[in-house]
């Protein structure tokens, strides 16, 4: 695979995936500015070397999804699946005589090969010993105008079990305050969060230490759902077809890859109080607020002499974590299907559900009800128990092209009887439940039904003619509903049963009681699903509409189930995707903003487009979400 980051800027280069920018950028928000511009169109992988300190920093360099297949070392992504999939399928076959026996020596030879291997001496990444550890020498980056201050955004973490000694590795972000004091930001699910709670028991300091750079595996292998106690550095290994080899740290009892660019070594005091940490514009499009976090002490910093910082940004998608969360999706599927769901045949996470907002499953139907067990299964396995909405189709779909799925639900799924709610938990970032971490789930069963599902209703799902309003209909609606802001009917042309209508919600129970009256019009009698969403939102921008919308509703909260006025057979479902307030909803949580550059920061990139080499010239994504910005800063005002 790739000895160093040099190693894989160079392959990027040659394959013309990489531009190199010269001119001087501010890592505080200019980086980002131009980042969100190129990750917005899929465009290169982007070196900075004129950053203001002594390092180039290296930022979407798995940001489509043929790097992330590069960085992986295979052609496409499913290819690992696969790999997995035949190593699962020969480790438990029966093997009856000697010779299937003798057959698998190869097999097993090439695991062995995989496991992490501890080095003696020093590695590349400890060339150099920063006499006086100084975290603010490298170009770490402030992303958002109201992020709490810089953060690095692509360490890789390395802690223990301090009573088993097995190593996790992780990647968390870290806010920078002073040369030698960070926060370290895991959540409670998180292993290290788990390790740290040990030490705490034991009254003792927690060794970590960070390393950044080095093979792009290592960073991709820290964010892996992978099982509780499997080192993340044997996937690693699988993934380079070769084992990492690591070297201890100089002062901390870890171990980190010998190739890293960069190590950061220090210690957890769990005796101390914690720090605030944040704002931090996230991966949602949505900022994740402030709150208390331990404090990482810096107690050296080790480099190679010729070292890259790497970087990268998240925010409204497309971002580069997006292929990130792809490959995940790829790796995984494998997996689930031979250990856990074996009907599973396909899965996506679509980029507008920011991974555990929404999933779609392809299964192979055989049994009445079988999507509801699939369903309950994925919120039982590891990090799927965070997905909000799960929708299942059958075999016959291309999950893969969203509008064949959508047509596929439309005509097979009945509001009135193919819905499932439930709660349990959410991501930690998921800020629409009414308490943190906790919040309501919806499954959708878009599958065909069998006579045994249909037994019980009325009559069997029919899929009605559905058109787009007309003009004297819109008329009517704007009329009698005032609040109403802009309807987006597009998608009953292609016989999807959804639209999405923005309003300007202004009273209590505002949304339930426009779900109830606006069906009284017979034109609407024909639509299953209603998403309602902000007047400040272009409704007509249909990755938006869905972003916004998995982001900011709790399905059971915000779900409303309206029954047809003139045929019992048919039920409406409408969703309240708005953001929720004290004042109308009841809602108690601060609400984040969204995430947009300010005007200076886009004004000195437009300046500067021109002598960057990036071409083209692309005006700012943040042009867009201004627009849609609430009063206030990281917290939006009441």
């Amino acid at each position: 695979m790739y000895r160093n980051t040099k190693d894989w800027i160079k392959h990027l280069e040659d394959a013309g995936e990489l531009i190199r920018i010269k001119e001087y950028v501010n890592p505080e928000l200019e980086i980002t500015e131009i980042t969100d511009r190129i990750s917005k169109v899929y465009g290169p992988a982007l070196l900075f070397e004129n950053t203001g300190t002594a390092f180039p920093l290296l930022i979407n360099s798995m940001g489509t999804e043929k790097r992330m297949a590069m960085a992986l070392g295979v052609e496409k992504l499913d290819d690992i699946a696969k790999d997995i999939e035949e190593i699962f399928k020969d480790l438990s076959s029966p093997k009856d005589g000697w010779m299937d026996k003798l057959k698998m020596l190869p097999k097993l030879s090439s695991i062995a090969s995989w496991m992490p291997k501890v080095i003696s001496g020093k590695g590349e990444c400890q060339e150099v010993v920063m006499k006086d550890p100084d975290i603010t020498k490298f170009p770490v980056l402030k992303c958002w105008p109201e992020d709490g201050g810089p953060f690095l955004t692509l360490p890789v973490i390395h802690t223990k079990d301090p009573l088993t000694g097995i190593r996790n590795v992780g990647l968390y972000r870290m806010q920078v305050y002073e040369p030698t004091l960070t926060a370290m930001h895991w959540h409670r699910h998180k292993v290290s969060a788990r390790h740290f709670a040990e030490y705490k028991k034991l009254g003792l300091k927690m060794p970590v230490a960070i390393s950044l750079g080095g093979d792009p595996a290592y960073s991709y292998c820290a964010t892996a759902p992978l099982p509780d106690g499997v080192d993340e550095y044997i996937l690693a290994g699988f993934l380079r077809k070769k084992k990492v080899e690591l070297v201890k740290c100089l002062t901390q009892d870890v171990q980190v890859p010998a190739d890293a660019d960069i190590i950061i070594e220090g210690y957890l005091d769990p005796e101390e109080d914690y720090i605030l940490e944040g704002p931090f514009g996230d991966h949602t499009g949505y900022y994740s607020l402030a709150d208390f976090y331990p404090r990482f002490h810096i107690t050296c910093i080790t480099h190679k002499k010729d070292a890259i910082y790497p970087a990268t940004i998240v925010g409204i998608p497309p971002q580069e974590d997006a292929w990130i969360g792809k490959a995940t999706e790829r790796i995984f599927l494998a997996p689930i299907k031979m250990t856990m769901v074996p009907e599973i045949i396909d899965m996506v996470l679509p980029v507008e559900g920011v991974f555990h907002n929404l999933v779609i499953v392809k299964i192979k139907k055989e049994y009445p009800g079988q999507a509801s067990k699939v369903m309950h299964s994925m919120w039982g396995a590891g990090q799927m128990m965070f997905t909000k909405i799960m929708v299942v189709v059958d075999e016959d779909v291309d999950i893969h092209n969203q509008q064949e799925v959508a047509k596929y639900i439309s005509t097979n799924f009945d509001p009135g009887h193919d819905i499932y709610i439930t709660q349990g938990p959410v991501d930690v970032l998921d800020h629409s439940c009414s308490v943190m971490a906790f919040g309501g789930k919806i499954g959708i069963d878009g599958t065909k039904k069998t006579s045994e599902e249909l037994a019980s209703r009325f009559k069997p799902v029919q899929s009605q003619t559905i058109k787009r309003f007309s003009p004297e209909e819109r008329k009517i609606l704007m009329a009698n509903f005032p609040e109403i802001h802009e309807i987006n009917d597009s998608l009953l042309d292609s016989g999807i049963s959804l639209i999405f209508i923005s309003i300007n919600k202004n009273r209590k129970n505002h949304v339930k009681a426009l779900s109830e009256n606006i069906f009284k019009h017979d034109f609407l009698s024909p639509i299953k699903v209603v998403i309602f969403l902000e007047h400040t939102l272009d409704v007509n921008d249909i990755a938006d509409s869905v972003w916004r919308f998995t982001n900011n509703s709790d399905p059971k909260r915000d779900h409303f189930l309206i029954s047809n006025l003139t045929d019992p057979s048919l039920s409406h479902l409408t969703f309240d995707g708005t953001r929720k307030t004290k004042e109308l909803d009841g809602f108690d949580r601060d609400w984040p903003n969204i995430l947009a550059s300010d005007e200076k920061t886009i004004k000195r990139i437009d300046e500067i487009w021109d002598r960057l080499g990036l071409g083209p010239f692309i005006p700012s994504p943040s042009l867009k979400y201004r627009k849609q910005l609430y009063k206030g800063g990281a917290v939006v005002e009441e």
